[in-house]
């Protein structure tokens, strides 16, 4: 079969996705904190927290890439003392989530604090003065009214992180098996002869899971606007 997949693709693919997965994990918690904190709470330096949160979205990606080496390579400022727990980042894949994890955090901080501010504030209000907690209101009202966005967001950190190249090529490397996914694969395949078929298939595995992903998040907030109607 023309698209039947290679062990070497199903290898891309399972560490793509495992590193995508363990990107959105490392995220969810902050960015759900810092999309809440934005939306919600005015406070002296935020607009130095905005700068700092967003400010990936517009350096190139080699100076992220640069920077987590710099701070959590094996001699760097700070993962030089992970080495004596016989823990690494560098040139591995839990580096490569990390690498994800910083590039795609803006994005989903951004969705998450526009979904939040579309929550009527009122409604948590109402609910603390019947007695619910602060995190009881955001648990069991704002959190599923903003459910749509988050997940958009979510898929947009996803896709991110499966699209990543700088920042993961700068801290990590393109090693083979270990950190070289989708985005480095396809380099790798455009620096060698006559591999345009190999790389052709991987630009159509990227189209096709990109397409689904953004296909579902569309559905998946007109089916939530629909509930909502009803």
């Amino acid at each position: 079969m023309m698209f039947a997949l290679s062990p070497e693709e199903i290898s891309l693919l399972q560490l793509s996705c495992k590193v995508a997965l363990g990107c959105l994990l490392l995220n969810i918690i902050p960015a759900l904190f810092f999309g809440w904190l934005l939306a919600r709470k005015e406070f002296l330096g935020k607009s130095l927290l905005e700068t700092l949160i967003f400010l990936p979205l517009v350096l190139p990606p080699v100076v992220p890439g640069y920077l987590l080496l710099q701070l959590f390579g094996n001699n760097g400022v700070i993962g030089k003392y992970f080495s004596y727990f016989g823990f690494e980042l560098a040139f591995n894949w839990k580096g490569a989530v990390l690498a994800s994890a910083v590039m795609g955090f803006p994005l989903l901080v951004q969705s998450i604090r526009l979904a939040i501010e579309l929550v009527d504030q009122r409604l948590e209000i109402a609910a603390m003065t019947l007695g619910a907690s602060r995190f009881a209101a955001f648990r069991q009202i704002t959190l599923p009214l903003a459910s749509s966005g988050i997940l958009v967001g979510l898929i947009l950190c996803f896709c991110r992180s499966l699209g990543e190249f700088g920042a993961t090529i700068s801290f990590v490397g393109n090693i083979a098996e270990e950190t070289r996914t989708l985005p480095l694969a396809m380099y790798s395949l455009m620096q060698q002869p006559n591999s345009e078929d190999a790389l052709n298939r991987l630009i159509i595995i990227s189209l096709a899971i990109a397409f689904l992903a953004l296909w579902f998040a569309q559905w998946f907030q007109r089916r939530q606007k629909r509930l909502r109607a009803g």
